[in-house]
Protein backbone atom coordinates (compact mmCIF):
# COMPACT_ATOMS: atom_id res chain seq x y z
CA UNK A 1 0.00 0.00 0.00
CA UNK A 2 1.14 3.20 -0.69
CA UNK A 3 1.30 6.21 1.80
CA UNK A 4 -1.51 8.47 2.49
CA UNK A 5 -1.14 12.15 1.28
CA UNK A 6 -0.35 13.38 4.81
CA UNK A 7 2.98 11.28 4.64
CA UNK A 8 3.95 12.85 1.34
CA UNK A 9 3.22 16.44 2.70
CA UNK A 10 5.43 15.36 5.89
CA UNK A 11 8.09 14.03 3.63
CA UNK A 12 7.93 17.11 1.52
CA UNK A 13 8.53 19.52 5.02
CA UNK A 14 11.02 17.08 6.20
CA UNK A 15 13.19 17.49 2.56
CA UNK A 16 12.68 21.61 3.22
CA UNK A 17 13.46 21.80 7.02
CA UNK A 18 16.85 19.40 6.19
CA UNK A 19 17.32 22.04 3.54
CA UNK A 20 16.88 25.12 5.46
CA UNK A 21 18.76 24.17 7.90
CA UNK A 22 21.66 23.28 6.16
CA UNK A 23 21.84 26.19 3.92
CA UNK A 24 21.08 28.79 7.18
CA UNK A 25 24.11 26.55 8.89
CA UNK A 26 26.94 27.08 6.29
CA UNK A 27 25.87 29.82 4.00
CA UNK A 28 26.29 30.17 0.65
CA UNK A 29 29.39 31.90 1.65
CA UNK A 30 31.34 28.80 3.47
CA UNK A 31 33.18 26.83 0.46
CA UNK A 32 29.58 25.27 0.18
CA UNK A 33 29.39 22.99 3.48
CA UNK A 34 25.58 23.14 3.84
CA UNK A 35 26.22 20.44 0.72
CA UNK A 36 26.66 17.30 3.26
CA UNK A 37 24.99 16.37 5.87
CA UNK A 38 25.94 13.07 7.75
CA UNK A 39 22.55 11.22 8.32
CA UNK A 40 23.87 8.07 10.26
CA UNK A 41 27.50 7.62 11.64
CA UNK A 42 26.23 4.20 11.47
CA UNK A 43 23.78 1.75 10.43
CA UNK A 44 25.53 -1.24 11.82
CA UNK A 45 26.55 -2.48 7.96
CA UNK A 46 28.55 -1.44 4.85
CA UNK A 47 26.40 -0.04 1.78
CA UNK A 48 27.80 -2.25 -0.71
CA UNK A 49 24.46 -2.15 -2.72
CA UNK A 50 21.15 0.28 -2.33
CA UNK A 51 17.86 0.42 -4.21
CA UNK A 52 14.98 3.46 -3.36
CA UNK A 53 12.00 1.91 -3.27
CA UNK A 54 8.35 3.60 -4.08
CA UNK A 55 7.55 4.41 -0.03
CA UNK A 56 11.36 6.39 0.09
CA UNK A 57 12.50 3.72 1.80
CA UNK A 58 16.16 2.21 0.82
CA UNK A 59 17.11 -1.33 1.11
CA UNK A 60 20.98 -1.71 1.59
CA UNK A 61 22.67 -4.67 1.83
CA UNK A 62 26.13 -5.68 1.92
CA UNK A 63 27.24 -9.89 2.07
CA UNK A 64 27.24 -12.71 4.50
CA UNK A 65 30.89 -14.35 3.77
CA UNK A 66 32.72 -11.93 5.94
CA UNK A 67 31.29 -12.52 9.26
CA UNK A 68 29.60 -10.39 11.95
CA UNK A 69 28.26 -7.05 11.14
CA UNK A 70 27.86 -4.04 13.71
CA UNK A 71 23.88 -4.47 13.78
CA UNK A 72 22.17 -7.48 15.64
CA UNK A 73 19.07 -9.42 14.02
CA UNK A 74 15.97 -8.56 16.09
CA UNK A 75 14.65 -10.50 18.74
CA UNK A 76 17.41 -12.90 19.36
CA UNK A 77 16.82 -14.58 15.82
CA UNK A 78 19.96 -15.86 14.00
CA UNK A 79 20.73 -17.17 10.62
CA UNK A 80 21.93 -21.23 10.21
CA UNK A 81 23.56 -21.92 7.22
CA UNK A 82 26.09 -24.79 7.03
CA UNK A 83 27.09 -23.65 3.66
CA UNK A 84 28.31 -20.35 4.71
CA UNK A 85 32.12 -19.18 4.03
CA UNK A 86 32.38 -17.54 7.46
CA UNK A 87 29.71 -17.64 10.31
CA UNK A 88 27.71 -21.03 9.63
CA UNK A 89 25.51 -19.35 13.18
CA UNK A 90 25.11 -15.49 12.65
CA UNK A 91 22.94 -13.64 14.61
CA UNK A 92 24.20 -10.14 12.96
CA UNK A 93 21.87 -8.33 10.19
CA UNK A 94 23.54 -7.65 6.31
CA UNK A 95 20.68 -5.76 5.07
CA UNK A 96 18.93 -2.66 6.35
CA UNK A 97 16.01 -0.84 5.49
CA UNK A 98 16.75 3.33 5.78
CA UNK A 99 13.60 5.16 5.94
CA UNK A 100 14.49 8.64 4.45
CA UNK A 101 11.72 10.45 5.85
CA UNK A 102 12.66 9.03 9.62
CA UNK A 103 15.52 9.15 9.20
CA UNK A 104 15.53 5.81 11.03
CA UNK A 105 16.90 2.01 9.48
CA UNK A 106 15.50 -1.36 10.79
CA UNK A 107 17.54 -4.84 10.43
CA UNK A 108 16.30 -7.44 7.82
CA UNK A 109 17.22 -10.98 7.08
CA UNK A 110 19.39 -12.19 4.28
CA UNK A 111 19.63 -15.94 3.98
CA UNK A 112 22.04 -16.42 1.57
CA UNK A 113 25.56 -14.64 -0.06
CA UNK A 114 24.56 -11.19 -1.73
CA UNK A 115 28.15 -10.49 -2.43
CA UNK A 116 28.31 -8.63 -5.99
CA UNK A 117 25.06 -8.91 -7.32
CA UNK A 118 22.67 -7.09 -8.84
CA UNK A 119 19.09 -5.88 -9.15
CA UNK A 120 15.95 -3.89 -10.36
CA UNK A 121 12.68 -3.58 -9.96
CA UNK A 122 9.79 -5.17 -10.56
CA UNK A 123 6.42 -3.53 -12.66
CA UNK A 124 4.20 -3.46 -8.97
CA UNK A 125 7.57 -2.03 -7.39
CA UNK A 126 9.18 -4.96 -5.66
CA UNK A 127 12.70 -5.03 -5.56
CA UNK A 128 14.36 -8.13 -7.56
CA UNK A 129 17.88 -8.72 -6.30
CA UNK A 130 19.57 -11.80 -8.37
CA UNK A 131 22.59 -13.83 -7.61
CA UNK A 132 25.77 -13.43 -5.34
CA UNK A 133 27.86 -15.66 -4.31
CA UNK A 134 28.56 -19.12 -3.03
CA UNK A 135 25.47 -20.74 -1.85
CA UNK A 136 23.62 -16.98 -3.22
CA UNK A 137 24.76 -17.32 -7.01
CA UNK A 138 21.74 -19.05 -8.02
CA UNK A 139 19.37 -17.74 -5.99
CA UNK A 140 16.78 -14.53 -6.60
CA UNK A 141 15.70 -12.60 -3.66
CA UNK A 142 11.78 -10.53 -3.81
CA UNK A 143 11.60 -7.74 -1.25
CA UNK A 144 8.21 -6.11 -1.43
CA UNK A 145 7.49 -2.56 -0.02
CA UNK A 146 5.47 -1.99 3.16
CA UNK A 147 4.73 0.92 5.49
CA UNK A 148 3.99 -1.36 8.47
CA UNK A 149 8.02 -3.04 9.08
CA UNK A 150 6.94 -6.61 8.61
CA UNK A 151 8.27 -7.13 5.10
CA UNK A 152 11.38 -8.65 4.97
CA UNK A 153 13.28 -10.73 2.38
CA UNK A 154 11.89 -13.46 0.17
CA UNK A 155 14.58 -16.13 -1.32
CA UNK A 156 13.99 -18.42 -4.41
CA UNK A 157 16.73 -20.69 -4.65
CA UNK A 158 18.04 -22.06 -7.85
CA UNK A 159 15.92 -19.28 -9.43
CA UNK A 160 18.14 -18.51 -11.95
CA UNK A 161 19.34 -20.70 -15.07
CA UNK A 162 23.35 -20.19 -13.85
CA UNK A 163 25.90 -18.70 -10.98
CA UNK A 164 25.42 -14.72 -11.24
CA UNK A 165 28.02 -12.97 -9.47
CA UNK A 166 29.49 -9.14 -11.28
CA UNK A 167 26.22 -9.69 -13.28
CA UNK A 168 24.21 -6.37 -14.76
CA UNK A 169 20.35 -6.11 -14.68
CA UNK A 170 18.24 -4.39 -17.21
CA UNK A 171 14.21 -4.02 -16.67
CA UNK A 172 12.78 -4.68 -20.05
CA UNK A 173 9.62 -3.00 -21.89
CA UNK A 174 7.48 -6.84 -20.94
CA UNK A 175 8.25 -6.45 -17.13
CA UNK A 176 11.19 -9.09 -17.23
CA UNK A 177 14.52 -8.12 -16.17
CA UNK A 178 17.45 -9.50 -18.58
CA UNK A 179 20.83 -10.23 -15.82
CA UNK A 180 23.89 -9.91 -18.39
CA UNK A 181 27.06 -11.83 -17.58
CA UNK A 182 28.88 -11.84 -14.44
CA UNK A 183 32.51 -14.16 -13.44
CA UNK A 184 32.86 -17.07 -16.39
CA UNK A 185 29.49 -16.43 -17.44
CA UNK A 186 29.57 -15.52 -21.38
CA UNK A 187 25.57 -14.88 -21.45
CA UNK A 188 22.64 -13.36 -20.43
CA UNK A 189 19.35 -14.44 -18.69
CA UNK A 190 16.26 -13.52 -18.62
CA UNK A 191 13.87 -13.36 -14.97
CA UNK A 192 10.89 -13.93 -14.03
CA UNK A 193 10.80 -17.20 -15.96
CA UNK A 194 7.57 -16.78 -17.99
CA UNK A 195 8.13 -18.90 -20.62
CA UNK A 196 10.31 -22.61 -21.37
CA UNK A 197 12.48 -20.23 -24.06
CA UNK A 198 13.27 -18.19 -20.79
CA UNK A 199 14.55 -21.44 -18.51
CA UNK A 200 18.48 -21.34 -20.10
CA UNK A 201 20.85 -18.92 -20.39
CA UNK A 202 21.53 -17.35 -23.95
CA UNK A 203 25.30 -17.34 -25.73
CA UNK A 204 26.54 -13.73 -25.76
CA UNK A 205 29.98 -13.85 -27.29
CA UNK A 206 30.89 -10.59 -26.84
CA UNK A 207 31.35 -10.95 -23.46
CA UNK A 208 34.30 -13.72 -23.85
CA UNK A 209 35.27 -11.38 -26.40
CA UNK A 210 36.19 -8.76 -24.01
CA UNK A 211 37.24 -10.73 -21.22
CA UNK A 212 41.15 -9.80 -21.01
CA UNK A 213 44.10 -11.53 -18.04
CA UNK A 214 42.25 -9.51 -15.23
CA UNK A 215 38.91 -9.71 -16.81
CA UNK A 216 38.13 -6.09 -17.19
CA UNK A 217 34.50 -6.52 -18.42
CA UNK A 218 32.31 -7.92 -15.28
CA UNK A 219 29.56 -5.40 -14.28
CA UNK A 220 28.95 -4.90 -18.06
CA UNK A 221 27.45 -1.10 -18.88
CA UNK A 222 23.51 -2.22 -19.85
CA UNK A 223 21.19 0.24 -21.03
CA UNK A 224 18.38 -0.12 -23.11
CA UNK A 225 18.09 2.19 -26.06
CA UNK A 226 14.80 3.85 -27.46
CA UNK A 227 15.07 1.09 -30.34
CA UNK A 228 14.38 -1.32 -28.06
CA UNK A 229 17.40 -3.04 -28.13
CA UNK A 230 20.44 -3.44 -25.60
CA UNK A 231 23.33 -1.19 -25.72
CA UNK A 232 26.18 -3.47 -24.11
CA UNK A 233 29.42 -2.04 -23.16
CA UNK A 234 32.39 -4.09 -21.89
CA UNK A 235 36.13 -3.07 -21.14
CA UNK A 236 36.21 -0.68 -24.23
CA UNK A 237 33.86 -1.72 -26.39
CA UNK A 238 30.45 -1.98 -26.90
CA UNK A 239 27.60 -3.40 -28.88
CA UNK A 240 23.71 -3.26 -29.18
CA UNK A 241 21.85 -6.06 -28.94
CA UNK A 242 18.82 -8.00 -30.03
CA UNK A 243 17.85 -9.79 -27.03
CA UNK A 244 14.61 -11.07 -28.87
CA UNK A 245 16.54 -12.66 -31.57
CA UNK A 246 19.46 -13.10 -29.83
CA UNK A 247 21.71 -11.08 -32.20
CA UNK A 248 24.31 -8.37 -32.15
CA UNK A 249 22.64 -6.08 -34.51
CA UNK A 250 25.73 -2.98 -34.43
CA UNK A 251 29.22 -2.69 -33.22
CA UNK A 252 30.57 0.21 -32.15
CA UNK A 253 33.91 1.59 -32.66
CA UNK A 254 35.66 0.99 -29.10
CA UNK A 255 36.35 3.99 -26.82
CA UNK A 256 39.84 5.76 -28.05
CA UNK A 257 42.64 4.66 -26.22
CA UNK A 258 41.94 1.44 -24.88
CA UNK A 259 41.80 1.63 -21.18
CA UNK A 260 39.34 -0.67 -19.75
CA UNK A 261 36.10 0.82 -18.18
CA UNK A 262 34.73 -1.68 -16.46
CA UNK A 263 35.51 -4.19 -12.80
CA UNK A 264 38.40 -4.23 -11.96
CA UNK A 265 39.34 -1.27 -13.52
CA UNK A 266 36.34 0.22 -12.49
CA UNK A 267 34.55 3.86 -14.47
CA UNK A 268 30.89 4.61 -15.00
CA UNK A 269 28.26 4.94 -17.23
CA UNK A 270 24.59 6.24 -17.73
CA UNK A 271 21.97 6.69 -20.40
CA UNK A 272 22.27 10.75 -20.45
CA UNK A 273 18.17 12.48 -20.16
CA UNK A 274 15.79 11.86 -23.39
CA UNK A 275 14.53 14.37 -25.10
CA UNK A 276 10.55 14.21 -25.30
CA UNK A 277 9.30 11.76 -28.33
CA UNK A 278 13.58 11.04 -28.55
CA UNK A 279 15.08 10.53 -31.81
CA UNK A 280 18.57 10.07 -30.30
CA UNK A 281 20.11 8.25 -27.57
CA UNK A 282 23.28 9.23 -25.76
CA UNK A 283 25.62 7.24 -23.06
CA UNK A 284 28.44 8.87 -21.57
CA UNK A 285 30.99 6.36 -19.69
CA UNK A 286 33.81 8.15 -17.18
CA UNK A 287 36.51 7.31 -15.26
CA UNK A 288 38.62 3.35 -15.18
CA UNK A 289 41.92 2.68 -15.17
CA UNK A 290 45.03 2.08 -17.25
CA UNK A 291 46.01 -1.49 -18.82
CA UNK A 292 47.99 -3.02 -16.20
CA UNK A 293 46.85 -1.02 -13.47
CA UNK A 294 44.68 -3.87 -11.13
CA UNK A 295 47.88 -6.26 -11.32
CA UNK A 296 50.66 -3.27 -11.01
CA UNK A 297 47.92 -2.62 -7.52
CA UNK A 298 47.64 -6.22 -6.17
CA UNK A 299 51.12 -7.34 -7.23
CA UNK A 300 53.66 -4.66 -6.55
CA UNK A 301 51.77 -2.11 -4.54
CA UNK A 302 52.02 0.43 -7.33
CA UNK A 303 48.94 2.16 -7.69
CA UNK A 304 48.70 3.61 -11.16
CA UNK A 305 47.36 7.39 -12.08
CA UNK A 306 43.13 6.47 -12.69
CA UNK A 307 41.48 8.17 -16.27
CA UNK A 308 40.53 11.40 -16.13
CA UNK A 309 38.49 11.09 -19.55
CA UNK A 310 34.80 10.61 -20.56
CA UNK A 311 33.74 9.01 -23.74
CA UNK A 312 30.15 10.17 -25.01
CA UNK A 313 28.76 8.50 -27.90
CA UNK A 314 25.51 8.75 -29.67
CA UNK A 315 24.38 5.42 -29.82
CA UNK A 316 21.34 5.60 -32.44
CA UNK A 317 23.59 7.69 -34.99
CA UNK A 318 24.73 5.88 -38.07
CA UNK A 319 28.16 6.83 -37.62
CA UNK A 320 28.30 6.44 -34.13
CA UNK A 321 31.67 7.99 -32.99
CA UNK A 322 33.48 8.22 -29.35
CA UNK A 323 33.66 12.35 -28.13
CA UNK A 324 36.23 12.29 -25.67
CA UNK A 325 35.99 14.82 -22.27
CA UNK A 326 38.62 15.59 -19.63
CA UNK A 327 36.99 15.59 -15.98
CA UNK A 328 38.59 17.92 -13.85
CA UNK A 329 41.02 14.98 -12.17
CA UNK A 330 41.90 11.34 -12.47
CA UNK A 331 38.50 8.58 -11.01
CA UNK A 332 37.97 5.33 -10.70
CA UNK A 333 35.18 3.64 -8.42
CA UNK A 334 33.39 6.69 -9.16
CA UNK A 335 29.41 6.62 -8.74
CA UNK A 336 27.22 8.49 -11.94
CA UNK A 337 23.72 9.45 -10.73
CA UNK A 338 21.63 11.58 -13.00
CA UNK A 339 19.86 14.40 -11.31
CA UNK A 340 16.48 15.57 -11.70
CA UNK A 341 17.40 18.96 -13.25
CA UNK A 342 19.16 16.69 -16.57
CA UNK A 343 22.85 16.96 -15.03
CA UNK A 344 24.94 13.98 -13.88
CA UNK A 345 26.87 13.84 -10.50
CA UNK A 346 30.05 12.17 -10.33
CA UNK A 347 30.72 11.23 -6.22
CA UNK A 348 33.17 8.71 -4.58
CA UNK A 349 36.11 7.13 -5.73
CA UNK A 350 40.08 7.13 -6.08
CA UNK A 351 42.23 9.07 -7.73
CA UNK A 352 44.91 6.21 -8.39
CA UNK A 353 44.72 1.86 -8.13
CA UNK A 354 41.79 0.00 -9.13
CA UNK A 355 38.72 -1.44 -7.88
CA UNK A 356 39.67 -5.13 -5.36
CA UNK A 357 40.47 -5.33 -1.69
CA UNK A 358 43.15 -2.56 -0.67
CA UNK A 359 43.76 -1.59 -4.18
CA UNK A 360 42.69 2.17 -4.50
CA UNK A 361 44.44 5.20 -3.04
CA UNK A 362 44.12 8.95 -3.04
CA UNK A 363 40.13 9.36 -2.43
CA UNK A 364 38.86 12.08 -4.71
CA UNK A 365 36.85 14.19 -2.12
CA UNK A 366 35.45 16.56 -4.57
CA UNK A 367 32.09 15.47 -6.60
CA UNK A 368 31.76 16.89 -10.25
CA UNK A 369 28.52 17.50 -11.52
CA UNK A 370 28.04 17.38 -15.18
CA UNK A 371 25.77 19.55 -17.40
CA UNK A 372 25.09 17.27 -20.40
CA UNK A 373 23.49 20.29 -22.78
CA UNK A 374 26.46 22.80 -22.17
CA UNK A 375 29.12 23.05 -24.82
CA UNK A 376 32.33 21.13 -24.51
CA UNK A 377 34.85 22.08 -22.55
CA UNK A 378 32.47 24.10 -20.09
CA UNK A 379 30.47 20.82 -18.82
CA UNK A 380 32.09 20.02 -15.66
CA UNK A 381 31.67 21.92 -12.43
CA UNK A 382 33.51 20.34 -8.86
CA UNK A 383 31.71 20.76 -5.53
CA UNK A 384 32.59 20.82 -2.46
CA UNK A 385 34.64 18.25 -0.80
CA UNK A 386 32.90 15.37 1.00
CA UNK A 387 34.74 15.21 5.27
CA UNK A 388 35.04 11.14 4.24
CA UNK A 389 36.51 8.58 1.87
CA UNK A 390 34.56 6.69 -0.15
CA UNK A 391 36.03 3.76 -1.85
CA UNK A 392 35.37 0.33 -3.17
CA UNK A 393 31.88 -0.72 -2.19
CA UNK A 394 30.66 2.69 -2.43
CA UNK A 395 27.33 3.50 -3.77
CA UNK A 396 24.88 7.01 -4.29
CA UNK A 397 21.32 6.66 -5.12
CA UNK A 398 18.66 9.59 -5.91
CA UNK A 399 15.56 10.72 -3.37
CA UNK A 400 12.75 11.87 -4.01
CA UNK A 401 13.56 15.55 -2.57
CA UNK A 402 16.62 15.81 -4.87
CA UNK A 403 19.49 15.19 -2.50
CA UNK A 404 21.80 12.22 -3.28
CA UNK A 405 22.12 8.90 -0.75
CA UNK A 406 25.91 7.85 0.07
CA UNK A 407 26.97 4.96 1.91
CA UNK A 408 29.33 2.41 2.19
CA UNK A 409 33.03 2.06 1.24
CA UNK A 410 34.95 -1.12 2.72
CA UNK A 411 38.09 -1.92 0.67
CA UNK A 412 38.62 -5.06 3.36
CA UNK A 413 37.67 -8.49 3.16
CA UNK A 414 35.82 -8.12 6.57
CA UNK A 415 34.97 -5.30 8.85
CA UNK A 416 37.96 -3.61 9.79
CA UNK A 417 37.96 -0.18 11.56
CA UNK A 418 41.78 0.37 13.13
CA UNK A 419 45.01 0.29 12.02
CA UNK A 420 44.33 0.44 8.21
CA UNK A 421 44.62 3.56 6.23
CA UNK A 422 40.48 3.60 4.97
CA UNK A 423 38.59 2.09 7.17
CA UNK A 424 35.27 0.15 6.91
CA UNK A 425 32.06 3.03 6.44
CA UNK A 426 28.83 2.31 7.96
CA UNK A 427 27.58 5.84 7.59
CA UNK A 428 24.91 7.22 5.75
CA UNK A 429 25.47 11.15 4.26
CA UNK A 430 23.37 13.46 1.96
CA UNK A 431 24.88 15.43 -0.38
CA UNK A 432 22.24 17.84 -1.64
CA UNK A 433 23.82 19.54 -4.85
CA UNK A 434 23.74 23.20 -5.37
CA UNK A 435 19.79 23.63 -7.12
CA UNK A 436 19.35 22.91 -3.33
CA UNK A 437 21.38 26.15 -2.13
CA UNK A 438 19.26 28.67 0.29
CA UNK A 439 19.45 31.05 -2.65
CA UNK A 440 17.48 28.89 -4.99
CA UNK A 441 14.77 28.70 -2.41
CA UNK A 442 12.31 31.08 -4.38
CA UNK A 443 12.63 28.89 -7.85
CA UNK A 444 11.97 25.39 -5.93
CA UNK A 445 8.22 24.41 -7.36
CA UNK A 446 5.85 22.50 -4.53
CA UNK A 447 3.58 20.15 -6.90
CA UNK A 448 0.12 20.40 -5.77
CA UNK A 449 -1.64 18.23 -7.93
CA UNK A 450 -1.71 15.41 -8.44
CA UNK A 451 -1.51 13.39 -5.32
CA UNK A 452 0.44 10.83 -5.35
CA UNK A 453 0.82 8.05 -6.46
CA UNK A 454 0.21 9.16 -9.85
CA UNK A 455 -0.93 6.22 -12.21
CA UNK A 456 -0.46 6.84 -15.88
CA UNK A 457 -0.81 5.03 -19.26
CA UNK A 458 1.70 4.79 -21.92
CA UNK A 459 1.34 8.01 -24.01
CA UNK A 460 -1.41 9.46 -21.92
CA UNK A 461 -1.81 13.25 -21.54
CA UNK A 462 -2.27 14.11 -17.75
CA UNK A 463 -2.01 17.62 -15.54
CA UNK A 464 -0.31 18.50 -13.11
CA UNK A 465 -0.42 21.81 -10.97
CA UNK A 466 2.28 23.36 -8.90
CA UNK A 467 3.47 26.66 -6.73
CA UNK A 468 6.35 28.79 -6.78
CA UNK A 469 8.15 31.83 -5.66
CA UNK A 470 9.66 32.93 -9.03
CA UNK A 471 8.79 31.23 -12.24
CA UNK A 472 11.89 31.04 -14.78
CA UNK A 473 9.64 32.23 -17.72
CA UNK A 474 10.50 29.41 -20.80
CA UNK A 475 12.44 27.35 -18.13
CA UNK A 476 10.52 25.13 -16.13
CA UNK A 477 9.83 21.43 -16.97
CA UNK A 478 8.95 18.18 -16.09
CA UNK A 479 11.42 15.36 -15.91
CA UNK A 480 10.63 11.54 -15.00
CA UNK A 481 13.18 9.17 -13.15
CA UNK A 482 13.51 5.67 -12.88
CA UNK A 483 15.19 4.60 -8.86
CA UNK A 484 18.22 2.89 -9.81
CA UNK A 485 19.99 -0.17 -8.44
CA UNK A 486 23.62 1.22 -7.39
CA UNK A 487 26.23 -1.16 -6.62
CA UNK A 488 29.84 -1.28 -7.45
CA UNK A 489 30.00 2.22 -9.53
CA UNK A 490 27.17 1.38 -12.01
CA UNK A 491 23.44 2.38 -11.48
CA UNK A 492 21.49 -0.46 -12.57
CA UNK A 493 18.15 0.63 -14.98
CA UNK A 494 18.75 4.35 -14.57
CA UNK A 495 16.79 6.33 -16.46
CA UNK A 496 15.55 10.38 -17.11
CA UNK A 497 13.36 11.61 -19.57
CA UNK A 498 12.03 14.66 -20.58
CA UNK A 499 8.31 14.73 -20.93
CA UNK A 500 6.10 16.95 -23.57
CA UNK A 501 4.90 19.49 -21.63
CA UNK A 502 2.61 22.84 -21.84
CA UNK A 503 2.17 25.23 -19.44
CA UNK A 504 -1.49 26.41 -19.23
CA UNK A 505 -3.20 29.51 -18.11
CA UNK A 506 -5.62 28.47 -14.98
CA UNK A 507 -6.97 31.79 -14.12
CA UNK A 508 -6.93 31.37 -10.68
CA UNK A 509 -3.30 32.43 -9.81
CA UNK A 510 -2.20 28.64 -9.77
CA UNK A 511 0.14 27.19 -12.39
CA UNK A 512 -0.45 24.35 -14.56
CA UNK A 513 1.18 22.10 -17.16
CA UNK A 514 -0.73 19.24 -19.56
CA UNK A 515 2.72 16.79 -20.39
CA UNK A 516 2.66 13.39 -22.46
CA UNK A 517 3.35 10.16 -20.36
CA UNK A 518 6.53 8.29 -22.23
CA UNK A 519 5.10 6.85 -25.56
CA UNK A 520 5.53 2.73 -24.74
CA UNK A 521 7.80 0.58 -22.79
CA UNK A 522 10.87 1.25 -24.59
CA UNK A 523 11.29 4.35 -23.83
CA UNK A 524 10.23 4.11 -20.28
CA UNK A 525 9.81 0.18 -18.82
CA UNK A 526 6.53 -0.18 -16.87
CA UNK A 527 7.23 0.38 -13.05
CA UNK A 528 7.52 3.39 -10.76
CA UNK A 529 8.87 6.51 -11.04
CA UNK A 530 9.93 10.13 -9.55
CA UNK A 531 8.29 13.24 -11.54
CA UNK A 532 9.59 16.28 -10.75
CA UNK A 533 8.88 19.77 -12.13
CA UNK A 534 12.37 21.87 -12.67
CA UNK A 535 11.98 25.70 -12.64
CA UNK A 536 14.88 27.30 -13.86
CA UNK A 537 17.18 23.72 -13.02
CA UNK A 538 15.73 23.67 -9.88
CA UNK A 539 13.81 20.47 -9.17
CA UNK A 540 10.23 20.31 -6.81
CA UNK A 541 10.27 17.04 -4.31
CA UNK A 542 9.11 14.52 -6.85
CA UNK A 543 5.98 12.21 -7.06
CA UNK A 544 5.59 8.67 -6.76
CA UNK A 545 4.09 7.59 -10.43
CA UNK A 546 3.24 4.62 -11.78
CA UNK A 547 2.87 3.74 -15.72
CA UNK A 548 2.68 0.86 -17.56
Amino acid sequence: MMRPKRVLVATFFLSLVVFVSTAAGGGDGEEGSWQWKVLQTSIGVSAMHMQLLRNDRVIVFDRTDFGRSNLSLPGGRCRDDPKEKALKHDCTAHSVEYDVAANTFRPLTVLTDTWCSSGSLAPDGALLQTGGYNDGERVARTFRPCDDGTCDWEESPDALSVRRWYASNQALPDGRTVIVGGRRQFNYEFFPKKSSSDSAAISFRFLAETKDAVEDNLYPFVHLNIDGNLFVFANNRAVLLDYVKNRVVRTYPPMPGGEPRNYPSTGSSVLLPLAPAPMEAEVLVCGGAPPGAYLDAKTNRTYRRALDTCGRIKITDPAAQWDMETMPGPRVMGDMVLLPSGEVLLVNGAASGTAGWELGQNPVMAPVVYRPAASAGARFEEQSEASRPRLYHSTAVLLRDGRVLIGGSNPHEGYNFSGVQFPTDLSLDAFSPSYLSFKNAALRPRITVPAPPMQLSYGERFTMEYEVGTAVEGGVRVTMVAPAFATHSFSMNQRLLFLEATEQESGDGRRRFEAVAPASGILAPPGYYMVFIVNGGVPSVGIWTHIG
